[in-house]
């Protein structure tokens, strides 16, 4: 078997804190939740043009008219999920967002359920079970505090949604499509979608000072760039199933920064429903005929 240059545990790490930045980077920014969400995708694109453009540009001619009318559809889906988590932070605090967003996984396969008849194992429906009853334990505990915190929590998982149905109208096109085409098409699709968005909203491009741009470039390079792209490199070494397991960290990773950046305290709410939420993540992702090989497959 082919050796990685690094251990692949590392890179993987990494990545976790790298998507676990972008709460923090949008909770630093003072622009309005679709401006800073139109120059998260704005940058990402035009970071990703040099590469696009010379190694993967032939590759547009594989879709067909319902490939592209599936990426528009996706791309404004993931627009709006960033519009609306963005819109949350305003609200709720970054264990809580971050949590809630985290139980897509749940959404996924209530997806697949109604619109593909796939069934429901016990397995699935007794982690979905476990993982809301996290989720209530966090709505409840925010609503203690105040109605605005239990508002943020719903666009939370609103927009946790929204990802989901990204993802659903995606995984066709995707199958026939390399990583950085695809992304590059979706994420047009989402930068256009924010473009119009802010115009109908009224909502100012600019000008900003020297630290916002900074955290919206911020916000393209670590969780968009850096953190996806070495999730898509450990893949190759490791099972896919550490990648889902590490990402349920993220909540994590968040609350922590958000402790030390910000300043954010985490009540015991959210502690008892976002560890909630993670068991029964945990228990949907992990798979136990294979525990013994989660760590390292044959690269193909």
């Amino acid at each position: 078997m082919e050796k990685p240059t690094i251990h692949p545990y590392i890179p993987i790490l990494i990545g976790v804190i790298s998507v676990a930045m972008s709460a923090i980077f949008v909770k630093m920014t003072t622009a309005d939740a679709g401006v800073t969400a139109f120059y998260r995708m704005l940058f990402s694109i035009l970071l990703m043009s040099p590469v696009f453009l010379y190694s993967y540009l032939p590759e547009i001619k594989k879709l067909n008219r319902r490939d592209w009318v599936f990426s528009a559809i996706a791309g404004i889906f993931l627009a709006f999920h960033f519009i609306l988590w963005f819109e949350s932070l305003n609200y709720t605090s970054v264990a809580s967002s971050t949590v809630l967003v985290t139980l897509q996984p749940l959404f996924a396969f209530a997806g697949t359920y109604f619109f593909f008849k796939e069934r429901l194992s016990a397995k699935t429906l007794i982690s979905g079970i476990v993982a809301i009853t996290g989720s209530v334990v966090i709505a409840y505990g925010d609503f203690q505090v105040s109605g605005s915190a239990l508002f943020g929590d719903i666009l939370a998982l609103i927009a946790c949604a929204l990802i989901t149905a990204y993802l659903l109208f995606g995984q066709d096109v995707r199958k026939r499509l390399s990583l950085v085409t695809y992304t590059f098409i979706v994420y047009g699709f989402s930068t256009v979608t924010l473009f119009f968005y802010i115009i109908a909203k009224g909502e100012s491009f600019g000008p900003y000072p020297k630290e916002e741009w900074m955290w919206f470039l911020l916000l393209a390079l670590i969780p968009n760039l850096l953190g996806h792209t070495l999730f898509n490199w450990a893949v190759k070494w490791v099972s896919t199933n550490v990648i889902s397991i590490a990402i349920l960290f993220e909540p994590v990773g968040a609350a922590i920064l958000a402790y030390f950046i910000l300043g954010e305290m985490v009540s015991k709410s959210q502690i008892a429903g976002g560890s909630i939420v993670i068991a029964g993540l945990l228990f949907f992702v992990t798979d136990y005929k294979r525990i013994r090989k989660i760590f390292f497959r044959k690269s193909s």
